[in-house]
């Protein structure tokens, strides 16, 4: 398959799992929407409202998702992985401000008294929301399985989270029917507001390790100290085959891309130009293995 096919199957690969992602959020989003006004639960509105805010975000990015697959030109050097970057970002941070919202909401319902639902009622809905949302979950790690992609990847975290606070809630709630007819029945009509402070303290920390990361993938920082560990470790073998002796790695990360140059200098007066093109070639070839969207270059350094 050549390098156009494979990009554009991707392309198409990747706007079904985004579809899959829109259609199953938007039966979620009105179903929890249905309960939280019946139940009159606050946990339930949170998750409805924050699988709504991620909504907005996926329609943007099923009509965008073409210009992640265009290829780099003069005009545009890295492409247009950026503008990925940039919604992600704008995404992780809208996500933070409505759990923020919602926190500030369910504090003041604590405070001003709680309220009382039907504690098994909902730990039923909560466990079939979190069936449903395992469920999508592993039909969209299986459809990806062969692509790597910064938004599907993002997709897949959201989905991640659903499963982790239903199934949690579900427990949670359970838990909270066993314990009313003891000593600590007192807590029943703020166990709602407490499940979901806490579900969200949770939540908040892995949003704003998305967003630090695209924030860095957005300015072109470098990638973690691991990958960039790893990059030096898998050319520092290859390179030192063909006696070129790294002295700089300019590595950086945007989008879906990862940009790789390694300046090297030689003790040799003269240099081959076939050795530089076999080493890149090998180079290329083996940082692909792990790191499969890196593009690599070795730069002769003169100085």
């Amino acid at each position: 398959m050549s390098s156009r096919s494979r990009e554009r199957s991707e392309e198409l690969l990747e706007k079904r799992i985004l579809l899959l992602s829109f259609l199953s959020g938007v039966g979620f989003v009105i179903v929890e929407l249905i309960y939280a006004i019946y139940s009159h639960s606050q946990s339930t509105l949170m998750d409805a409202l924050y699988d709504a805010s991620e909504l907005v975000f996926i329609i943007l990015l099923l009509f965008l998702t073409p210009l992640f697959h265009r290829p780099i030109s003069e005009k545009h050097p890295y492409g247009f992985f950026q503008v990925e970057s940039f919604f992600i970002l704008i995404k992780n941070i809208m996500m933070t401000s409505v759990t923020v919202s919602v926190l500030t909401s369910v504090i003041e319902k604590l405070l001003s008294g709680g309220n009382s639902i039907d504690k098994g009622q909902v730990s039923l809905f909560q466990l079939m929301l979190g069936l449903a949302s395992l469920i999508i979950l592993l039909i969209m790690k299986w459809m990806s399985r062969k692509i790597s992609s910064p938004t599907v990847k993002a997709e897949i975290l959201g989905w991640k989270l659903d499963v982790a606070y239903s199934l949690g809630m579900s427990l949670a709630f359970f838990i909270a029917v066993q314990l009313q007819n003891t000593s600590l029945g007192f807590l029943s009509p703020y166990f709602d507001q407490i499940i979901a402070i806490v579900v969200m303290i949770f939540m908040v920390p892995e949003t704003i390790k998305m967003l630090v990361s695209t924030f860095r993938e957005l300015f072109l920082f470098s990638p973690e100290q691991k990958t960039v560990d790893r990059i030096k470790e898998i050319s520092g073998k290859i390179l030192e085959n063909y006696s070129f002796t790294p002295v700089f790695y300019d590595i950086s990360r945007t989008g879906r891309k990862m940009w790789v140059s390694i300046y090297f200098q030689v003790e040799m007066d003269s240099i081959c130009v076939k050795y530089i093109q076999e080493a890149n070639k090998s180079l290329n070839e083996k940082i692909s293995q792990e790191f499969p969207e890196a593009s690599c270059e070795i730069i002769l350094d003169t100085h």
